[in-house]
């Protein structure tokens, strides 16, 4: 199937019933799924629907009695909705014209969307808003804020009423917050917590001055997420590099951690749809073991495998080796770099590599199981993921040292990694692709212009390549929300200066560049597709090499690409196909 398909069962799993069908709705055309919630009465389900890649979703209510939809459609969304106790209302956020999720909005189920009544609205063109619930179910949550600043407002989910802030925006502060029994867990870096920290406060009294600390900062100890049960507190760390599971028994402060053994891996943990319970599921997987879903007891600390990803042409983990070894920057920086090859590979300095970067917003690239990759390993490749700065691998402080004024950091990283596989015979030195997308594209962008002799070859999909001229047009939808992560050139002449140094676009020059692939998507809102078109038309114009330069352009999709599972892999071969060509591989020539 190309989409997900959506089933509820008694909690035996008896009487299994189909209530959405994704490959139903999308028939042939583009589909971007919003995602569904089913209200807490179990009689009815939103879901809703991209129809065209511009990732303005429209939100349908089904009877889940009837499967027939209700004439109740909501418009403009971000998809997603929010269900009151009673199952009456739905809270749901409304985009502006400028593709800003700026409003909460509330409607009663049989009404028209006009008649919503307006529950928050965020006038500051930098913030976004969101929508969500505590897992007690107790309180909707309106969370506002940019890439640095946060901002939380409390509904209560029976009896309704005006916002409760919990705590006023201010620079540089974030913070989430959960609930139990009327205190909030509020996860945060208020004080110089760097890599958060989790505090407690009374829901009647919420405010700054009432926070006491709960689970202390460590430094080089990153809490990505932590929700609460009704007796114990879980949450989600990564330290060295690597993610791990803390269970803490709220009953008696004891805490334990759930175990893995391998060099690398990628682990995710969310809360289910009950707060008074004991089991929690997580996934696990690494660049040699398939995923594998796993309900976890709490109390007695068993795990049970109840699903493991299937690779349809097999696949056997022995057969794949992964390490992280460690780039050296130019400040003497350790770079993680984690490794994919077949154990039939020798790593005598003749591997091609594909080797990926994102580095920005704070995003960790999971060292996780790709089918896909398998394709290109199997070929002969090392497959290379660098960890480098402008992301949390290591810690707040990463990310920190790889924006704004810290930004070329990413890029420099990137480049010690590329070098550092050739100079320790990991890759060969004239057969090193690069690959990345989004900000990851401004990555290959930037790269190509610093270093073009040390790669074969770059993919660039949906590239953020002109970023002085989007900075510099606030009326763009996503520019001011951006300003926090590589500042603002319209009032600053120093991050103009900084900007204009790095920016892809702008530092072209006539010299030879490798062989690039780049890809767009017509209605992609966050890239706009006529970036990577005028990059890809100025390096044309200036390069002085006859290396191939191609660019594809989507109709039908926007940043994500295509919306199918099988098309997706048909857009997954086509980079491969060109990182096979690059490499020379014979496979490819025959």
């Amino acid at each position: 199937k190309q989409y997900p398909i959506l089933m509820r069962s008694g909690r035996a799993g008896e009487d299994e019933q189909v209530i959405l069908d994704c490959n139903k709705e999308a028939a042939n055309g583009y589909f971007g799924f919003g995602g569904a919630s089913h209200s807490p009465s179990h009689n009815y389900l939103t879901w809703g629907a991209d129809r065209n890649g511009s990732e303005f979703y429209t939100i349908r209510v089904r009877d889940l009695e009837t499967g027939k939809e209700l004439e109740d459609i909501l418009e403009n969304t971000t998809g997603g909705a929010v269900w009151s106790r009673d199952s009456s209302l739905l809270y749901y956020v409304e985009q502006d014209e400028n593709h800003r999720p700026f409003r909460v909005r509330a409607h009663k189920i049989g009404t028209a969307q006009a008649e919503d009544s307006v529950v928050y609205e965020e006038a500051d063109a930098g913030f976004f808003v969101n929508a969500g619930k505590t897992l007690s179910g107790k309180y909707i949550l309106i969370a506002t804020g940019n890439h640095q600043s946060s901002e939380i407002w409390l509904i209560d989910a029976e009896k309704g009423g005006e916002p409760q802030l919990v705590a006023p925006r201010k620079e540089g502060r974030e913070y989430s917050v959960d609930e139990r029994d009327g205190e909030l867990f509020i996860l945060t870096n208020e004080n110089g917590a760097r890599d958060f920290k989790i505090v407690t406060a009374p829901v009647d009294a919420p405010g700054v001055e009432n926070w006491r600390n709960y689970i202390a900062h460590k430094p080089g100890v990153l809490i990505l997420a932590s929700f609460v049960l009704k007796n114990h507190l879980v949450r989600l760390e990564r330290a060295e590099g690597l993610p791990r599971i803390i269970i803490r028994d709220l009953r008696n402060g004891q805490e334990s951690e759930i175990g893995f053994d391998e060099e690398a891996y990628s682990l995710g943990v969310a809360p289910g749809y009950e707060f008074d319970t004991s089991e929690i599921r997580f996934t696990y997987s690494s660049p040699t073991t398939p995923s594998q879903t796993y309900d976890y007891e709490l109390e007695t600390k068993e795990r049970t495998l109840v699903k493991q990803q299937e690779v349809p042409s097999g696949h056997e983990p022995g057969d794949y080796v992964t390490r992280r070894v460690f780039a050296k920057a130019d400040d003497g920086e350790k770079i993680p770099v984690t490794l994919l090859f077949h154990k039939d590979t020798k790593l005598d300095g003749h591997a091609p590599c594909l080797l990926y970067g994102y580095g920005a917003y704070g995003i960790s690239m999971p060292a996780a199981f790709s089918v896909s990759t398998l394709s290109l390993v199997n070929r002969g490749f090392v497959y290379a993921i660098a960890h480098i700065r402008g992301g949390k691998d290591k810690g707040y402080r990463w990310y920190e040292m790889g924006r704004k004024e810290n930004k070329t950091n990413s890029f420099t990283d990137f480049i010690a990694a590329a070098e550092y596989l050739g100079d320790n015979d990991f890759a060969a030195k004239d057969k090193i692709i690069a690959h990345g997308g989004s900000a990851g594209g401004m990555l290959m962008g930037a790269i190509a212009n610093m270093r073009p002799d040390l790669f074969a070859g770059i993919v660039a999909q949906v590239p953020f390549v002109d970023v002085l001229n989007t900075m510099l047009d606030d009326s763009l939808p996503l520019t001011p929300p951006e300003w926090p992560e590589w500042g603002n050139p319209i009032v600053s002449k120093s991050d103009y200066e900084l900007i204009a140094s790095y920016s892809p676009y702008d530092n072209i020059t006539a010299k030879d560049y490798p062989a690039i692939f780049a890809l767009a998507g017509l209605t992609d809102p966050r890239v706009t597709y006529w970036e990577p078109a005028k990059w890809v038309a100025r390096l044309r114009a200036r390069k002085t090499d006859n290396n191939p330069l191609f660019l594809k352009t989507n109709m039908e999709a926007g940043h994500a690409g295509a919306s199918g599972r099988f098309e997706q892999i048909k857009e997954t071969a086509l980079t491969q196909a060109f990182a096979l060509w690059v490499a020379n591989e014979k496979e490819f020539e025959n």
